[in-house]
């Protein structure tokens, strides 16, 4: 299979029809539903890029309208604790807002964990490896997608529950030791943005989040796999490259606020530069709709970053 794929001129619509996408104007999520913003005028068409031959080994570009050079970059990693039943549609709404905004955003998918079928065949450590891959992806085929047009010097990590884990994880692979899964990272973002991240898996695990879903997504507990929890857990990889900001909703029954608290002591106490941003009465979802409050606090911190 070519390593890099993009769609002809089909819009948001056909592309989701074709790839998993939103295919209407909104995006279901477990609490509800989340409309995706109408794109301006002169959007082009996301381009679906793959990075290795699995269904679930590709991204989605999508670039602002006009011409401009030197774009910043968002890198969207969606959430749903890591199941396969969760897809990247779960970051559209935020690509198509931030692109209206004039920052280019790279959606990417990941294999997850699950049952059979397209998504599955995730967990320790084709997970990581994958969005490793799918981030490392940008110097080459996305960088020669959009044209040359990406400043790879300006790239925020964003990410969602389960994608806000792996977003910040990401941030960590200089901590890994050489010879690590995915060590040695070809972009090293600017700053991270953690939405009510899952971000201490040792914790995780014992709480039971996402009814085991650590425990799936490692092999074991933390007292059987130890070695994978100390390179998979963002809490044991501080301090990240960059700043990370973990905003997270006082509201929120899913991930509870204490998985970023316990993140930014973990990166004070290693000297890092860390910070928490409580969102007064927003629920878990909020953080990636685009209509609440909750995500204009995100997306605040995503432009002060870059």
């Amino acid at each position: 299979m070519p390593r890099r794929t993009l769609l002809g001129a089909v819009g948001l619509g056909g592309l989701g029809a074709a790839f998993g996408l939103a295919a209407c104007s909104t995006v279901p999520t477990p609490g509800g539903g989340v409309q995706v913003p109408a794109t301006q005028p002169g959007t082009p068409t996301p381009g679906r890029l793959t990075y290795g031959t699995d269904p679930a080994q590709y991204g989605v570009l999508h670039l602002p309208p006009g011409d401009g050079k030197s774009l910043p970059v968002v890198v969207v990693v969606h959430g749903g604790y890591w199941r396969a039943s969760y897809g990247l549609e779960l970051g559209t709404p935020l690509a198509v807002d931030l692109t209206n905004r004039g920052i280019a955003a790279w959606n990417i998918e990941y294999r997850r964990v699950g049952a059979d079928g397209v998504g599955a065949g995730g967990g320790w450590p084709t997970t990581f490896t994958d969005v490793a891959a799918a981030i490392d992806l940008l110097p080459d085929a996305v960088q020669k997608a959009a044209a040359g047009r990406l400043d790879l010097d300006r790239v925020v990590f964003l990410g969602h529950s389960a994608g806000g884990h792996l977003a910040t994880w990401a941030a960590s692979r200089d901590r890994l030791r050489d010879g690590s899964v995915a060590a040695a990272p070809r972009v090293r973002p600017v700053g991270t943005v953690a939405q009510a991240g899952v971000l201490d898996l040792v914790a995780g695990a014992a709480q039971g989040l996402g009814g085991g879903a650590v425990v799936d997504l490692l092999g074991g507990t933390p007292a059987t796999v130890a070695d994978r929890y100390a390179l998979a857990s963002p809490a044991a990889l501080v301090p990240a490259a960059g700043p990370v900001v973990c905003v997270h909703g006082d509201a929120d029954t899913i991930v509870p606020l204490d998985q970023s608290q316990r993140y930014v002591t973990a990166a004070a106490a290693a000297r890092g530069d860390a910070r928490l941003r409580v969102v007064p009465g927003a629920d878990h979802f909020a953080v990636i709709d685009p209509a609440q409050p909750a995500w204009t606090a995100v997306r605040a911190e995503v432009e002060s970053l870059l």
